[in-house]
């Protein structure tokens, strides 16, 4: 029963639109500007971090609270079907109209119930690239290397249940969502980009 409760728990949890509901706050639909992408990366170029980090922080704690919920209802690998629940529900929300972003942030926070320690190293590795280098460059190595750092605490079988996880990431890339296909997209300012 928790194998499939807890994938429906984090569906509806992945659904909530946070990156949308924070832009159009400022008056930006996500849907219509930059990548057309509503999830934080997004809402971070169209509205810059003092305005967009609530979209990091609600895009992550989708994961993480799926995570929890999994690991309340079952065990370790309960807690990964959560966290796959939450990132497919990010990308197809059902509140969204099923225009969803790519699952990155709500992967970032999912880690920090699946692996705790790992997610804390691959924080810190993140914060300091970020400040040495750039954000973009500090995410992209604290996640994708978080497989690597999650050697050093945990057996290699859950290792390789994150990189299921991270998967999902990969197949969103490939598989273009509603909001890939509509129409050209737009600056915040409502200007299209430079060709």
């Amino acid at each position: 029963m928790e194998w499939v409760l807890a994938p429906i728990i984090g569906y509806l949890l992945g659904s909530i639109p946070v990156a949308a509901l924070v832009a159009r706050r400022h008056g930006v639909d996500l849907l219509r500007v930059g990548d057309r992408n509503p999830g934080a990366w997004n809402a971070l170029e169209q509205l810059g971090w003092h305005r967009a980090w609530p979209a990091f922080i609600g895009d992550g704690a989708k994961g993480l609270l799926a995570g929890l919920a999994g690991l309340l209802l079952g065990d370790i690998y309960t807690a990964y079907a959560g966290v796959a629940g939450a990132m497919v529900g990010h990308c197809f929300p059902v509140f969204n109209r099923f225009r969803g972003g790519k699952a990155v942030m709500t992967f970032g926070g999912g880690v920090f119930a699946l692996s705790p320690l790992a997610a804390g190293v691959a924080l810190a590795t993140l914060g300091a690239i970020a400040a040495l280098r750039s954000p973009k460059w500090g995410v992209r190595i604290g996640v994708f290397g978080f497989p690597v750092v999650q050697l050093l605490f945990d057996p290699v079988e859950r290792v390789a249940a994150t990189g299921a996880l991270m998967t999902l990431i990969g197949l969103r890339y490939l598989v273009p969502g509603r909001a890939d296909r509509s129409a050209p997209a737009t600056s915040a300012t409502g200007a299209a980009p430079p060709a």
